[in-house]
């Protein structure tokens, strides 16, 4: 009885000898079909080099019957055999319209759809499409998870949206960019900072590793509050101000005054400010009629249109953020401390006058005044 001949690769020629030489030794990359390649690549190429089938599934980790497979299929295919032909698998049981379907649903409000809740949880949702009449879409859990993490729908927080009703905010948004833009020397803005308390705050700062510094864990507030009347002079980047007890029509008159003094040639000055009801009491509207002072008020919940809003971010920061101050009177201490150091260190006029002037060239390009916000989501 003969023995039966191994089983060997046939000859190969120079182009298929020189291809599988590079394949093995550089590789293809890492994705799924270049490992394919390169396993059988490796396989063909030891079996041309004399190596019997046991060596080569030792060398390949794989079993003798596949070794012998790969040799069988490059004798009868070449070098096509390399590339892998995979089945498609089983049908899908869930098409792209269903997994439309299914984040349409997830992102609707449960109560529109007919159920009492105000938010989906991932067990109501797949026990809803998969009793929905209008069209049932049945989907495990964990795979409806996933559907959703591929279309970016993600389990977040709601977030409230504010918008202006006020009926003259446009006119009061052009007028503030008209004093800005042709009186800015002549520009003032007011507003109250506050409440300010006696008591620790937390905030940030640098320390060494795991040793970050520590305030006393005491948030009893015994010292009342006060408000932080201040004023920027718009065209010189000064900020000042006193610390009241509360707002009302007298400390507002006051602030007022500080800046009509800090232009007492007689001309008009153009203070903005927000539309708290102290601002507008009659004795301070007879007041700036009589000293030529202009009230530009801003619009209802648009607060962010007065520039001394993005000034009072760093104060808070410096001087009361990772604090405990012992009183009111070293708080406003250090508070004007600061605001004397700010003052005495400002950015070069010529770096504000050209932000201020590419502010005002975006919104002329993009057809905006003061960035409007977004429309409401039906």
């Amino acid at each position: 009885m003969s023995m039966a001949e191994p089983v060997r690769v046939r000859r190969l020629t120079d182009e298929e000898g020189a291809k599988l030489q590079r394949l093995v030794r550089r590789g293809e990359g890492k994705g799924k079909t270049s490992v394919v390649r390169y396993r059988r690549g490796l396989v063909v190429l030891s079996s041309a080099g004399g190596n019997t089938v046991p060596v080569i599934a030792r060398l390949v980790q794989t079993s003798e019957d596949r070794v012998r497979e790969v040799i069988h299929n490059f004798n009868k295919m070449g070098m096509a055999c390399l590339d892998p032909r995979w089945a498609g698998g089983r049908p899908r049981r869930i098409t792209s319209d269903d997994e439309a379907f299914i984040v349409e649903t997830a992102t609707a409000r449960p109560e529109k759809l007919g159920r009492p809740f105000t938010h989906w949880s991932v067990r109501k949702l797949a026990q809803y499409l998969a009793t929905n009449p209008a069209r049932a879409v049945v989907v495990g859990r964990e795979r409806l998870r996933e559907i959703l993490a591929d279309h970016g729908v993600t389990f977040q927080r709601a977030k409230t949206w504010k918008e202006s009703n006020d009926p003259d905010r446009d006119a009061k948004l052009d007028r503030i960019d008209q004093v800005q833009t042709m009186h800015p020397e002549r520009v003032f803005a007011f507003d109250e900072f506050g409440p300010l308390a006696v008591h620790p705050v937390g905030g940030c700062c640098w320390a060494e590793k795991k040793k970050p510094q520590r305030n006393r864990a005491n948030y009893r507030k015994l010292c009342g509050v006060r408000q932080f009347h201040g004023c920027y002079d718009y065209a010189n980047d000064i900020i000042f101000g006193v610390v009241r007890e509360r707002k009302c029509v007298t400390n507002s008159l006051a602030a007022i005054r500080a800046c009509r003094q800090r232009r007492p040639d007689g001309k008009t000055i153009y203070i903005i400010l927000d539309n708290l009801s102290a601002h507008k009491s009659k004795k301070i509207l007879a007041w700036c009629r009589k000293n030529n002072v202009e009230l530009c008020f801003t619009p209802t919940y648009s607060s962010w249109a007065n520039p001394i809003e993005s000034h009072f971010g760093p104060l808070r920061d410096f001087v009361l953020n990772n604090s405990d101050h012992p009183n009111h009177t070293v708080l406003a201490y250090r508070l004007h401390a600061y605001l004397a150091w700010r003052n005495a260190n400002p950015r070069d006029p010529k770096v504000l006058a050209a932000e201020r002037r590419r502010r005002a060239e975006m919104r002329a390009e993009k057809g905006l005044r003061w960035g409007r916000p977004a429309a409401r989501a039906a």
